[in-house]
């Protein structure tokens, strides 16, 4: 699989100044930590799963959750996991393992082994499991569970554990949560793909709700989280992991109450006035600022509910020329010893040691999600998506 592969080659040439590269579910771990982009959340009750992930996968979708957690109602539970079992196992057999990456969200450390085993050779199709309300106490049991069926599975599965219990959001116990879950996750550092932040959940402890002229980051609370999350779990010394975006909850807006939030200027430029106009009609301008702050902030990647969200997320996910040639210019070998230049765009400051992690970063990026050629922007690489 590869971020755009959807895109007829000759498009993709035209956009890419360095095309996506390929991968699998076998692929080393630090690149599909960041190559999983848009992750889809689908409820492991819908009676056709197997046809919806390969129309998704069809579509540049690379991972996707099925959830038998707060997606379903309870009591369909049993009926979710027969479901989940019996759309995999068709889709084992439909597919020759051609699909994107496929975790599954369970609610209880039981019901790793017991899926694992009810799978039987479909458990290929898994690249793991997402692990909900993730603490040091919730949390190990989950990993132990996971890692005993990796072994009786003989299949390499991640856990992806989801930040979302209260013990996080309150002030008096978060660092003390923090610490533990760092300790848990170092412990199995080999087998956690990513961590993942459960903003619903933060608002639901005081009631609240951001709005779809809101971001996560305009809620103060959460936002607060969010910081200390990344400083404490996603330092770029070696010691921290990926992080991803919380999930956008809105497909259409009926009434708007603030300004839409995209410049016009980018699409007038790219003659894309009407997908300016859809983008603003189905809340996806508040995503798109959304997706930017989630970068600034240290977040790779993002929760999605609806199919709608996965191009946004993947188009601003690619590294522009720009961020490529500053990336590539602090990264010289012959500039290891540190040192200031002036940027080959000429309009910034690029110092050698200090921007040397971003730029790590920024090529590992560059290489799942591709670079763009310079004139390319995200205009380009929406429409292109949207015309596939």
């Amino acid at each position: 699989m590869r971020h755009f592969g959807q895109i007829a080659p000759d498009v993709r040439k035209r956009l890419f100044h360095q095309e996506p590269c390929s991968f699998t579910a076998d692929s080393p771990a630090r690149l599909l930590s960041a190559a999983l982009g848009a992750t889809l959340y689908s409820p492991a009750t819908r009676p056709g799963l197997a046809d919806d992930i390969l129309k998704q996968s069809a579509r540049g979708l690379v991972s996707m959750v099925l959830c038998l957690e707060d997606s379903i109602d309870d009591a369909d539970v049993p009926v979710g996991e027969e479901n989940l079992v019996r759309q995999l196992t068709d889709l084992a057999e439909r597919s020759g393992g051609d699909v994107p990456l496929l975790f599954v969200r369970v609610r209880t450390p039981e019901q790793i082994p017991d899926l694992v085993r009810r799978l039987g050779p479909a458990v290929r199709l898994l690249s793991g499991f997402v692990l909900p309300k993730f603490t040091e106490e919730r949390g190990m049991p989950f990993l132990e569970a996971l890692a005993a069926a990796e072994a009786t599975s003989g299949r390499r599965l991640f856990a992806m554990p989801v930040l979302e219990s209260p013990d996080l959001l309150y002030r008096e116990s978060r660092v003390q949560t923090l610490e533990g879950i760092s300790r848990t996750v170092d412990k199995y550092r080999d087998r956690v793909l990513a961590l993942r932040l459960g903003v619903t959940d933060f608002c639901s402890s005081y009631g609240l709700r951001r709005g779809p002229d809101m971001t996560a980051y305009d809620v103060q609370i959460v936002a607060s989280v969010i910081a200390d999350v990344v400083n404490m779990l996603a330092r770029a010394d070696g010691t921290g992991f990926t992080v991803t975006g919380p999930v956008w909850e809105y497909f259409r807006v009926q009434e708007r109450m603030f300004k839409p939030q995209l410049r016009q200027s980018p699409f007038l430029e790219g003659q894309a006035v009407e997908l300016r106009q859809k983008l603003i009609e189905h809340s996806m301008d508040g995503l798109l600022r959304e997706i930017s702050l989630d970068r600034a902030n240290g977040l790779l990647g993002k929760t999605c509910i609806h199919p709608s969200h996965v191009l946004p997320v993947h188009a601003l996910s690619v590294v522009s020329h720009e961020e490529f040639s500053d990336a590539q210019d602090i990264l010289r070998p012959e500039r290891c010893g540190g040192g200031v230049m002036r940027s080959a765009y000429t309009n910034k400051m690029n110092e050698v040691k200090p921007h040397r992690a971003w730029a790590e970063r920024t090529l590992l990026r560059g290489e799942v999600f591709g670079v763009a050629n310079e004139d390319v922007g995200f205009v380009e690489l929406l429409a292109a998506g949207l015309s596939d």
